[in-house]
């Protein structure tokens, strides 16, 4: 044998050895899950990554993300070959305060994003690699290791898709097909033509390979690295290869060896002196464009009075933010004509990614866009961001700057019915830990919170609404995240309404019917929906008699009115007398107007509401 392959070979060993140690001294993890693609990491780790452990910010680094999370102790055994972290750490695996997590987080400068929720590796990838090759066209490949339980994913092929589609020939896949789940065999076991065809089926080169032969391996990259579609590699492999009690056993899923079953397995492996280190290649020159400062932001401008869609305004902001700001690029859902994001398009279309109706890699690429620096705005129907919400919660726990914005909430978005209509979003994104989640009611709001996205970290959301409403507010207003604006204002206000959105406009106009009967209250805008602005609501509820009507175009759970009252949720808090008005029944059809006044939530119900007080 050539002196590479027993160097392979023994790295493999290495690579093996110290999955099953670190695993053994957590007393749980995946040893077997992580011992079926030693083989493989041990040539792309040799030969083929090229990658600076000292730079992990450079964009020319290859990306390489373990989509098969739960493999994470070969990832750290493969960061310790490279010498990025030492073999002490290695061994804190699952330990409090370590940052070698049971699965893999950004807490590792190395790791791009989370994994662990399987099916997702390979739609984030798919967007780096967009960025990488259409944006800043810069050399380097994006390595995604997946396992075949997760082909039953539905977003794996979501991403193929868009990898075919996009012709995205720096993005290679490799499936560790080792046959056996959590529970017993996978749906296709070992047939790998099966992976091969579907691959192929999305206009992907596919290669299908013993994974455990690493002559093999080496042939299949070296083929891989020069294609010019994406690659999926086939790699058929045993989970637990190279221990005999282990390989193709069944029912050693998610368990860590006992310290005698881990001696065994040591000495049959070799009893390695796991002290290999296996430095990667340095990053494939390459340039990447500099994009400048930022330019000054010119807000659009709004006439008071006239009507115009938050969904319109958002489009507006952004085609004024892609002129200032290059780093921002915008993704959709196939509805960009409806979202407003297609202004953006016709003036930037090469930084546009069109994910078509593929919600879960819609999100996904944003994930993986803003993890090479850029700036994303993901768009689409804020009722199909629920089908994606597993992805959202990733991208918080991958430490993930996204920007979501969801159109036709609620409803009155009038005729299209209840599957349309997103009544569960503020909830939904409330839940995510470290979320912003805005609400506007005006174009000019619109504009000045979409500006403000640009900056905010973690997971950001915001809710426009498809019908036309007056503009509130003029261009010297400002709107600063975590405020809210009081509209209307006396000393004898009865009650004070609390509303965004459509409802804020319902609440407008209830406020002129009651004021003719002699009946003050006052208005909150709360365009902030978390942060919520919780000294301004507490005033209200100081000054109005103790009475807040919260009116909201949403489920009762979740949205406004619970964002109102953890304002009073302290020990020793006055509880203040909350009204809440929230669409309580399964919505039909109907015009805007009588679906809202079907759900209780029109100016009519508010004002009686108020007189009921």
């Amino acid at each position: 044998m050539t002196p590479p392959v027993e160097a392979w070979k023994a790295l493999a060993a290495q690579l093996r050895a110290d999955s099953i140690r670190s695993t053994t001294a957590a007393g749980s993890g995946h040893p077997t899950s992580s011992m079926s693609a030693a083989d493989i990491l041990a040539v792309l780790l040799s030969k083929y990554l090229h990658y600076d452990f000292d730079a992990p910010e450079s964009l020319l680094n290859d990306r390489l993300i373990f989509s098969k999370g739960h493999a994470a102790p070969l990832l750290y055994a493969v960061y310790k070959a490279a010498g990025a972290i030492t073999d002490a750490e290695m061994l804190t695996l699952r330990k409090f305060g370590s940052r070698i997590q049971g699965h893999p987080t950004p807490i590792l400068p190395w790791v791009d994003v989370a994994t662990g929720s399987l099916g997702q590796g390979l739609p984030t990838g798919i967007g780096m690699a967009w960025a990488g090759k259409y944006l800043d066209k810069v050399p380097f490949k994006v390595w995604v290791l997946l396992g075949d339980s997760e082909m039953a994913e539905g977003s794996v092929y979501e991403a193929l898709e868009l990898g075919g589609h996009y012709g995205l020939n720096n993005v290679i896949a490799i499936i560790d097909m080792n046959r056996l789940g959590q529970r017993g065999p996978t749906m296709l076991e070992w047939h790998s033509e099966v992976y091969a065809e579907r691959a192929r089926a999305f206009g992907w080169h596919a290669i299908e390979i013993d994974g455990q032969d690493v002559e093999a391996v080496d042939a299949a990259f070296a083929e891989a690295v020069e294609s010019d579609k994406p690659v999926v590699i086939v790699a058929k492999t045993k989970k637990g290869a190279g221990v005999s009690f282990l390989a193709d056993h069944d029912n050693w899923h998610g368990k860590a060896l006992s310290p005698a079953d881990a001696e065994k397995a040591l000495a049959e492996l070799g009893n390695p002196a796991c002290d290999i280190i296996a430095k990667p290649h340095p990053p494939r020159p390459g340039k990447v464009a500099e994009t400048g400062a930022p330019g000054k932001f010119v807000p659009p401008t709004y006439e008071l009075g006239t009507k115009v869609a938050t969904r319109e305004a958002y489009g507006d902001a952004l085609k004024e933010l892609g002129a200032v700001r290059p780093e921002v690029v915008v993704l959709d859902g196939e509805v960009s004509n409806s979202t407003y994001s297609d202004k953006f398009k016709k003036v930037f279309p090469e930084r546009f990614f069109e994910s078509y109706i593929a919600e879960q890699q819609l999100v996904s690429a944003a994930v993986g866009v803003q993890a090479l620096g850029k700036v994303p705005f993901a768009s689409t129907f804020a009722a199909f961001f629920s089908r994606a919400y597993d992805q959202i919660r990733m991208a918080a726990i991958s430490q993930a700057d996204i920007r979501l914005v969801g159109s036709h909430a609620g409803v009155s978005i009038g005729e299209d019915g209840a599957s349309q209509m997103a009544l569960e979003d503020l909830a939904m994104i409330r839940a995510v830990h470290g979320s912003t989640v805005l609400y506007p009611s005006c174009a000019t709001t619109t504009i000045h919170l979409t500006a403000q996205m640009v900056t905010r970290k973690g997971v950001v959301y915001m809710r426009t609404t498809r019908e036309k409403t007056p503009v509130l507010y003029g261009p010297d207003e400002s709107f600063p995240i975590g405020g809210s604006k009081v509209l209307r204002s006396s000393d004898s206000d009865v009650a004070c309404l609390i509303a965004a959105g459509i409802t804020l406009h319902e609440s407008l106009k209830a406020a002129d019917v009651l004021a003719a009967e002699g009946i003050n209250v006052r208005i909150i805008d709360l365009y902030s929906v978390k942060p919520i602005d919780a000294a301004t609501v507490r005033k209200a509820a100081e000054e109005c008699g103790g009475n807040l009507i919260v009116v909201e175009d949403h489920w009762p759970e979740g949205g406004l009115g619970d964002a109102v009252l953890e304002v009073f949720g302290g020990a020793g808090t006055v509880h203040p007398n909350v009204t809440r008005l929230a669409v309580q029944n399964m919505p039909t059809c109907g015009k805007p107007e009588e679906l809202l006044e079907e759900a209780g939530i029109n100016a009519a119900h508010i004002a009686a509401a108020v007189r009921a007080l």
